[in-house]
């Protein structure tokens, strides 16, 4: 898109843009979707927002019960091997 023709649009008195339906359809961007805003050096940067806010491990370690004792990191490399396999074999 680097040799895209410069559209031009305009700020409401609510400050609101109205991006060209070009680039919505391009983007796949609907009514209602949500994006971040971002000042840069160049101008200002529109993304899709992310559909779930960011979170850390520790923020949801240990969410999920689990009765049973741990398993060793042996059975969870065996567990692991074993779904792949498992799955390889399905095609």
């Amino acid at each position: 898109m680097a040799n895209a023709e410069k559209l031009i649009t305009t700020v409401s008195t609510k400050g609101q843009v109205i991006l060209p339906s070009a680039i919505r359809q391009r983007r796949e961007w609907q009514a209602g979707t949500r994006l971040t805003v971002e000042e840069t050096a160049e101008g200002v940067l529109l993304k899709p927002a992310p559909a779930f806010a960011e979170t850390r491990p520790e923020d949801v370690f240990g969410v999920l019960p689990h009765k049973g004792k741990p398993k060793s990191l042996e059975e969870m490399d065996a567990g692991v091997l074993a779904e792949a396999r498992r799955r390889h074999a399905r095609g």
